[in-house]
């Protein structure tokens, strides 16, 4: 069984000149695109923390970590081509996932009210999806939706393909949360992949998919201080 490690925290607004030292010249290249202040820290501060992370699990300098993409962009490193890593943020709060020799995929957001929300099920979800959510109360729609949102997007992120597979394609059991009832032919069977909750804090919704049987160890990260939260999927 498999260990899969996540990691996650809030973002300051505040540059921090430690985060920008860690990046490459091609990161800080694209930092300085980005015309927006807020959202130029926060790009820079999620850069450094994944580069702290990977560094951290892979006993090595965060400044030397290189970066490559895959066919369909999706970021590894070359020369460490067994592990695998995801970064999810929405607003300031982000959330990484590392693990070895496997597929695996995170997501985080703010579970805020809609007035779309309706539309997107209908868009987004299989018909076993929607017919459950509609079947809810409307005090719980809300969070249920984002709970199988980030389940979905966790899954279409660790196939490499992100959200252009599409999220009708990979159906979540409404049943049995941690397991699909399909996904594409190209990633099937559906059997070996499962999905997770993360616990990532109040009014945030993160899950974590995977395909293989895991044991999630989940941190979050103040500063690099370690507060493991321990679960296990069989």
């Amino acid at each position: 069984m498999s260990t899969i490690e996540c990691w996650h925290g809030q973002l300051s607004d505040e540059a921090d000149h430690q985060h920008w030292q860690r990046l490459s010249a091609e990161e800080q290249a694209h930092a300085a695109t980005l015309k927006n202040p807020v959202l130029r820290t926060r790009y820079v501060s999620v850069r450094s923390h994944l580069r702290q992370v990977l560094a951290q699990k892979l006993a090595i300098q965060a400044k030397a970590i290189v970066f490559s993409k895959a066919e369909h962009g999706k970021p590894y490193l070359a020369d460490y081509p067994e592990l695998a890593f995801k970064l999810s943020h929405s607003a300031n709060a982000w959330v990484i996932a590392v693990g070895w020799g496997c597929r695996l995929g995170v997501d985080i957001e703010i579970a805020k009210p809609r007035a779309n929300l309706a539309a997107l099920v209908e868009k987004c979800f299989a018909d076993v999806e929607a017919s459950y959510w509609h079947s809810l109360p409307e005090h719980q729609q809300t969070a249920a939706f984002y709970r199988f949102w980030t389940r979905k997007e966790a899954f279409v992120k660790a196939t490499g393909r992100g959200i252009a597979l599409g999220l009708k394609q990979c159906v979540v059991n409404p049943e049995q949360p941690t397991e699909f009832l399909t996904v594409p032919a190209e990633f099937a069977p559906a059997s070996v992949w499962r999905v997770l909750d993360l616990d990532v804090g109040q009014g945030l919704v993160g899950a974590v998919a995977v395909d293989q049987a895991v044991v999630v160890r989940q941190t979050h990260q103040e500063r690099l201080n370690l507060q493991n939260l321990i679960r296990a999927v069989d």
